[in-house]
């Protein structure tokens, strides 16, 4: 779905006053229901997670932790059963996902005597069971369950939903019978920065070569689609000609200005492809930028 700046601009405005729970997603279905619930959780994610940049600084000031961590030893005392933990993150505007891993570290501070490693403070991230504290690992796991953002379970999902939409681009393709090498593929041959997709007989998109796709499980936004240009996209163009970036779900409308330039942008597979001439193996483009 396309979104005019002006629509992607109402709905940030709306999520400015909500907390990344799922509770809060249900809220802005309810606010935007001609959206799709997977567009407007990109959306808010995105625009959590700048916001998370811009003030996450605070939450782990030294004096913060240590309050934060009392004030959560005092409250799950008096209240073992209650979400003390989602309930603390949501009051100061923090992801509970990363309020969990603040009180976590705090907690195996004191058991070890030390700042506890990465792997250690991951795992029991992942897989709360771990914790030798079982009020806090029931803490621990409602952050991880409630949070649409952050966390060991979002970042799963979201790497299940990214290869899902890689799978369905392939399929796609296969459908159409274009002949094409994946990213695997790709690697294999010595490519150490490619696109989903190589085309190895380019094909027209609405007037324009396509010889690669890249596959966004996630929405285009002003900030990701800069960095992705200036990450990735030019990068790619540089090397294999013009491309197509399929943003599944939705983008900026106002952000599809460089097909002159060589990137096309679609929130869809097209259905318009006009296959070109046949191109052999030997003549894919180099693997040094021009």
């Amino acid at each position: 779905m396309k979104l005019s700046r002006a629509e992607y601009k109402e709905i940030v405005r709306w999520t400015e006053r909500l907390r990344p729970t799922r509770q809060c997603m249900k809220m802005l279905k309810d606010r935007f229901p001609d959206h799709s619930q997977s567009t407007l959780l990109s959306i808010f994610s995105l625009e959590y997670q700048k916001r998370t940049k811009r003030t996450i600084w605070r939450h782990h000031a030294p004096d913060v932790v240590e309050s934060y961590y009392q004030r959560y030893l005092s409250e799950a005392k008096a209240h073992p059963s209650a979400p003390v933990l989602l309930e603390l993150a949501l009051e100061v505007d923090l992801s509970p996902a990363l309020m969990a891993r603040v009180i976590l570290d705090r907690f195996l501070q004191d058991l070890e005597g030390e700042m506890p490693s990465k792997t250690v403070l991951n795992s029991m991230l992942k897989e709360p069971s771990l914790i030798p504290d079982l009020i806090l690992a029931q803490n621990i796991q409602q952050c991880t369950v409630n949070d649409c953002c952050y966390g060991p379970l979002v970042d799963c999902i979201k790497h299940a939903v990214g290869q899902e939409h890689e799978v369905l681009l392939c399929d796609k393709l296969k459908e159409r019978n274009l002949s094409f090498l994946d990213e695997t593929q790709l690697r294999a041959m010595g490519y150490d920065k490619t696109p989903d997709i190589i085309l190895e007989v380019p094909v027209a998109v609405e007037g324009h070569i396509i010889h690669w796709i890249e596959s966004k499980a996630s929405f285009g936004d002003d900030h990701s689609h800069r960095n992705y240009l200036n990450e990735q996209f030019w990068s790619y163009w540089n090397r294999f000609g013009p491309g197509l970036v399929i943003y599944w779900y939705g983008f900026i409308g106002e952000l599809d200005c460089q097909r002159d330039r060589g990137i096309l942008l679609k929130d869809c597979f097209p259905t318009d492809i006009v296959t070109l001439c046949h191109a052999s193996q030997d003549e894919l483009p180099s693997q040094e930028p021009k």
